[in-house]
């Protein structure tokens, strides 16, 4: 059991990306984000997660506004 314990940890190979968050999640909030507010990538990527996901909640809103003004004349 402490081998694959040790395996799935990586072992001794050196620290690579985020563990724990989706890097496609990532990329995802990144372009949502910088579609809507052009931001550069090192901006949004300096965020912290729960950050980037209140502006992303923030533009999904804001979205869903516009599309209901458009809807209803």
């Amino acid at each position: 059991m402490p081998e694959m314990r040790e395996r799935l940890r990586g072992g001794n190979r050196p620290f690579r990306g985020i563990v724990g968050y989706p890097l496609e999640q990532l990329y995802e909030e990144a372009t949502y984000i910088a579609s809507h507010f052009h931001w550069s990538q090192a901006e949004i990527l300096a965020m912290e997660h729960w950050e980037r996901r209140q502006w992303c909640e923030e533009i999904s809103r804001m979205n869903k506004a516009l599309n209901e003004k458009i809807r209803t004349p």
